[in-house]
This record gives C-alpha cells, structure tokens and sequence, in this order.
C-alpha cells in the first residue's frame, strides 16, 4: 500500500519504515500519524519480516508534531465539558500511533540522525533499539512549548535512563547530543554517518532475523510481560511460555544444523 509521507521496504526478513517528509525534515502531519500504525500492523503480520527498522529520510530523523497540526489541537464542542472530552480523545489516538512499536512482536529499531525532537522521542523510546550518528541532537521539546509531553515520552524514558537524567532533560527541554544518549543508555552504538548508522541497523536486524522468529518474538512478549511482574512471577510467566512452545520445528531444526556444522534455516515454526 502506498503513503503520503512514508515508504515501506522488505528485504532479506527486514522491513523498512521510513518517515519521508524530508522537506519538513519529517514533521508528523496528520496522515503520518494516521498511516504509521497500519504500515507498522501491516509489516508486523507478515511472516517474511523478522524485524523492523524505522528510519528517515532527508537531513532528520523527525523534528516531531507539525507545528500546524498542533495547533489545530485547540479543544472545541458544544460545552467546555464536550470540548476536553474530544482533546482527550485525540490525544489517546496520537499515543496508539506511539504504542504500535511496542505492541509490535517483531523487534524495532530506531535509527536516528538530525535531530529526533519531542514526538521523535516518543517513538524512539517506544522501539527496542536504537541506533544514533554522532551528529544526532534530542529534545523533550514539548516542555519548551508548555505542554506536558503526553505521547509516551514521560512513560517510556524512565524505563531507559536514570530517574535524575529523566528529570534534567524534561524538566529542561534542552538538546542532548549522541554522546550524552549513549553515556546514559538511551541509545545502543553512536555512528559517523547516516550511511554507516544505516548499515548498522541492516547488519543488526539481519542477525535478529537470522534467529528463530518464535524464539525472537517470543522473548519481547516475555520481557514485555515481565515488566510489570514480581521476579517470581515473571519466571512461572517464561516457563510456561516454554511449556507451550520449546518443542518446536525451529528447536529441531537448531539441533540438526549444530549436530551438522552448519548455519541453521529457521522457518519460524
């Protein structure tokens, strides 16, 4: 299916998201946030992916919301009661649109370049991985503009960093570079270039998608599910998860290929 502002690629068990407003440096119009939850679903349900990178096009990762599109966000109805109760609304819709990464069971990474500003950091926060050049430049921005970043930013993050970091770059809304991302956790490897980052995450998720997809999905359900469970819990959680799923044709074909000395050829069943 084709869209406005993204680009969708397959190649060897990859697939490609691409934010594609480079004029805009990858602002999120509103068709951006209406788009990336069916093309992430649609990449998500098919069997030949492995796993997903998102990346951008142009000299930007994403600067965030369409300055436009925020605007348009004023409330409005028939009583201040109706009008809260619309923006509420919108803004649960524009947190889904963050969510899909999450929710997806394929592993995503984020490749980022530019800068990656307010609802970027929303989505990078929502991936598995991410992957930064050196040039790549943050921001929690919403709190320079007076908002209360809403989009999964204030939920995510602190999952990601130190609790006092999370304070300084919310409360701030202040730029942070690459270096300061990786020194703190946010992002996995710093890169010299867009190239290089770019060939970085195809060599990253070509070796996920090289393992068995059931024992890669299977593993982010179980840390999905493990983060909101007691030690206890989440081991009575994997182990039944490998009760109903251990003996499977991937498993056999894993033992075959090392009793064999050669690479295993996973079909994900």
């Amino acid at each position: 299916m084709g869209y406005q502002h993204l680009e969708v690629e397959r190649k060897d068990h990859v697939g490609w998201l691409w934010l594609s407003r480079p004029d805009k440096r990858n602002a999120f119009s509103a068709d951006m946030w209406d788009d990336i939850p069916e093309a992430v679903g649609e990449m998500a349900t098919d069997s030949s992916v492995r796993a997903i990178v998102v990346a951008g096009r142009g000299p930007a990762f994403t600067v965030g919301i369409d300055i436009g599109m925020l605007a348009a966000l004023a409330p409005s109805g028939p009583s201040d009661a109706a009008a809260k109760a619309s923006l509420h609304r919108e803004i649960r819709r524009l947190q889904s649109t963050m969510t899909v990464f999450a929710d997806s069971p394929k592993p995503v990474i984020a490749a980022i370049h530019g800068y990656c500003l307010g609802a970027g950091v929303d989505l990078i926060t929502a991936c598995d991985i991410r992957l930064a050049t050196a040039d790549a430049v943050f921001s929690v921005r919403e709190t320079k503009l007076g908002i209360v970043a809403d989009v999964g930013t204030l939920q995510r993050l602190p999952r990601l960093i130190s609790p006092g970091h999370v304070a300084e770059l919310v409360y701030t809304g202040g730029d942070f570079d690459a270096a300061f991302a990786h020194r703190t956790g946010l992002v996995n490897h710093v890169y010299d270039d867009v190239d290089e980052l770019h060939e970085a995450a195809r060599g990253l998720a070509e070796a996920i998608a090289a393992n068995s997809p059931l024992a890669v999905e299977g593993s982010k359900a179980v840390l999905k599910a493990g983060e909101d469970m007691t030690t206890a819990q989440a081991l009575e959680h994997v182990a039944l998860w490998n009760a109903a799923f251990l003996q499977s044709n991937d498993l056999g074909e894993a033992l075959s290929a090392f009793a064999e000395k050669r690479s295993p050829r996973f079909t994900g069943t």
